[in-house]
């Protein structure tokens, strides 16, 4: 019977165990299994040893297809047993098995007459020596860098022509071992598209998102967007590594990025209450990633525009200094600026219904307007601007603020149709409502302005991003936001 709580394994090896130590305990999720494995492996002498590793997996899908792994052929001999009691892998002594029995030596091969002279045999035994230790001697540099297992599966080739000297990430042939680096914590947080885990990765803290296997496109179009050059920007969410990691029996597409604790801005604002300085600092650093965002640099490697396509308080993650990071560009479009074209990778994928703008909705984009794409961001934008100031304190005692509230929970369900939004959003026009107050104080009044600009239902009567940034500009401070 499977346990409502988590089960306590014994972890063998650095990949397995917590904090990289070689062997002690680890902790499963509920519903989790303890394993032994025993895999052939090279030694750095170039010899097959039999290596053994134990610990935990993951209670879905990943960890269920692990235990079963045994059941598929591997080119390099391997199998694990699976357990689900307290140290019951203790007690598990997987076995690999026996090798198909040798082909004898042909017997036309064998002498059948007398040898021939001493002087020959010797002749040939030290041409053989000289060939065996030239062999060796090469396997020994090709091993040199320590790797006992079989390389990981090369990034895709679109990517190996990146930059990552002026983009953002890892140089690419260090980016293909991170995975094997990494060492899962727990699981912080799961979507529609993935789950993201906590992770270390040497020594400090990092986001890992495990993309699932049917959304192979978001993960090769997110890693594309990230090794774009010159998409580093402090509000823009900092990019590691990206890899690729499996077996014969599954697969897993790792997107490793900086951790931030406090979560996303849905979640923050759920938690806390700004004041209006905080509030503030937040805005222009949201508002700041997507001027980046948007903005196309010229040179000789420049930067492409680009549009975010899912900007959302989900989408954003909040910094422990009060600023904020723009994530999640799985959907994201480029205009190629050289060719006069938008750059739209195929994804079956489509943004958030709630946030969705009213051209949208009404099927009325024009795909090939880049334009187009940065004004649907623009309403999005003031959507996330109207969550913000319910959470902003006002008042002598800062006695005055609203609950945490998403867009047009009063007009549509928890999780809204398409229709849903169309009847609300196109057909009857509404936008969320303003509360007097927000036009009494300051920054909030402009706040309403600006967002009250940003959701108009002509996309061309919206503001930019640049626009807003501007007038944002003259209340921000650096000082890191407050909680009240």
């Amino acid at each position: 019977m499977r346990l409502s709580r988590g089960i306590v394994c014994e972890c063998a090896g650095a990949s397995a165990c917590p904090d990289g130590a070689a062997n002690g305990t680890c902790s499963t999720q509920p519903g989790g299994y303890c394993f032994v494995a025993v895999e052939e492996v090279l030694d750095d002498a170039g010899l097959v040893v039999l290596e053994r590793t134990a610990g935990c997996l993951p209670p879905d899908e990943s960890g269920f297809m692990q235990c079963k792994s045994s059941q598929v052929p591997h080119q390099h001999p391997k199998v694990i047993e699976c357990c689900e009691k307290d140290l019951c892998n203790r007690h598990l002594r997987p076995q690999l098995a026996e090798p198909p029995p040798s082909v004898p030596e042909t017997p036309a091969l064998l002498p059948t007459q007398a040898g021939p002279p001493v002087a020959l045999v010797a002749v040939a035994l030290g041409v053989a020596l000289v060939a065996f230790l030239a062999a060796f001697w090469l396997l020994l540099r090709k091993r040199r860098g320590g790797c006992k297992r079989p390389p990981s599966p090369p990034a895709p080739a679109p990517l190996v022509d990146a930059s990552s000297g002026s983009g953002s990430g890892l140089p690419l042939l260090v980016q293909r071992t991170v995975a094997k680096q990494i060492q899962m914590v727990e699981s912080i947080g799961k979507g529609r598209y993935g789950e993201v885990w906590l992770a270390r990765w040497r020594g400090e803290k990092v986001a890992v998102k495990v993309f699932f296997t049917t959304e192979e496109a978001s993960w090769f179009r997110e890693t594309e967007i990230y090794q774009t050059v010159l998409m580093r920007h402090e509000n823009i969410l900092g990019f590691i590594a990206a890899d690729i990691k499996g077996t014969g029996s599954w697969t897993q597409m790792l997107l490793i990025t900086d951790y931030h604790e406090n979560g996303s801005l849905h979640d923050h604002l759920q938690a806390v209450v700004l004041d209006p300085p905080g509030l503030m600092a937040m805005a222009y650093s949201i508002v700041s990633g997507l001027a980046h965002l948007h903005m196309d640099i010229f040179g000789t490697k420049g930067k492409p525009a680009i549009a975010h396509r899912d900007i959302k308080s989900k989408n954003i993650l909040v910094k422990r200094n009060g600023q904020c990071a723009i994530a999640d560009f799985g959907l994201a479009v480029r205009y190629v600026a050289e060719r006069h074209e938008v750059d739209i990778a195929p994804n079956t994928r489509v943004g958030t219904r709630r946030y969705m703008p009213p051209e949208v909705l009404d099927e009325r984009l024009d795909v090939a307007n880049f334009e187009a794409f940065k004004m649907a961001d623009m309403y999005s934008l003031g959507l996330v601007l109207w969550e913000m100031c319910r959470r902003c304190a006002t008042g002598d005692k800062a006695q005055y603020v609203e609950p945490y509230a998403l867009p047009y929970h009063e007009w549509v369900p928890p999780d809204p149709s398409f229709e849903d939004m169309h009847a609300v959003v196109v057909q009857k026009g509404v936008r969320p409502p303003v509360p007097a107050r927000w036009m009494g104080a300051e920054p909030l009044a402009t706040l309403t302005t600006l967002m009250s600009e940003c959701w108009h239902a002509n996309p061309p009567v919206r503001l930019t991003a640049l626009r807003v940034k501007k007038t944002l500009a003259k209340y921000h401070s650096d000082p890191a936001a407050k909680l009240v």
